[in-house]
């Protein structure tokens, strides 16, 4: 079961996502939350899986309120669920440790699936924005070689490659004809290797290191 806690400053629209999110059997809403503050004090006491967490609210914004929420609760997954898309409020929520971001213009099946993803230990970032944020990091950062380059074996940069993709580890399995397990394990060792805590941060780092480029 995947526990959802939901965090945004408009009633309206916290009821509407727990009414859409309790017709799953798989996902259970365990508490809902106006604010950042609120936020991190509910993710302490309710422990969720998945907090979806809008970015513009008063007081604490939500970049700030998932760093503080990794913190105290460091197994609770954040996905951004926001009307905000410029790059740099993406840039710094997935540098706060956001594990997924997705509009809210997105359809529910979208959503839903943006949920499963991250749940299942994954990061996610909604197409429409993946290229162009990644893109804009590729061209805006010169690349610099690190001092001690991380020793990636030709399998592992194919694997980096695709993560910098939506793809899920499935697809990036189907790709390289090799099982999920497979998958699974060169992503381990790259996060490893990049000294980074999960997918989205290895590719952001693996960029700005010049390792792999966007074409």
């Amino acid at each position: 079961m995947i526990r959802v806690l939901i965090v945004d400053d408009h009633a309206v629209v916290r009821r509407g996502l727990q009414s859409m999110l309790e017709l799953e059997a798989d996902i259970q809403v365990v508490g809902d939350a106006e604010s950042g503050v609120a936020a991190v004090e509910k993710a302490r006491t309710l422990s969720p899986g998945i907090v979806l967490l809008d970015l513009k609210m008063p007081g604490m914004g939500g970049a700030l309120a998932c760093r503080a929420i990794k913190a105290i609760s460091p197994h609770s997954r954040v996905l951004i669920l926001t009307g905000v898309d410029t790059e740099q409020e993406v840039m710094t929520a997935l540098e706060h440790g956001a594990d997924g971001y997705v509009l809210k213009d997105a359809p529910a099946d979208e959503l839903l699936h943006a949920i499963r993803v991250i749940a299942s230990g994954q990061a996610y970032l909604q197409p429409s924005i993946t290229r162009r944020v990644l893109r804009r990091l590729s061209a805006t950062n010169a690349p610099q070689p690190p001092l001690l380059p991380p020793q990636l074996t030709p399998r592992e940069l194919d694997v980096l490659r695709l993560m910098a993709t939506s793809r899920s580890n499935k697809e990036m399995a189907d790709s390289l004809t090799v099982t999920e397990e497979t998958v699974r394990s060169h992503i381990k060792s790259i996060l490893g290797k990049l000294r980074q805590p999960n997918r989205m941060q290895a590719v952001l780092a693996a960029l700005r290191l010049g390792i792999i480029t966007l074409e």
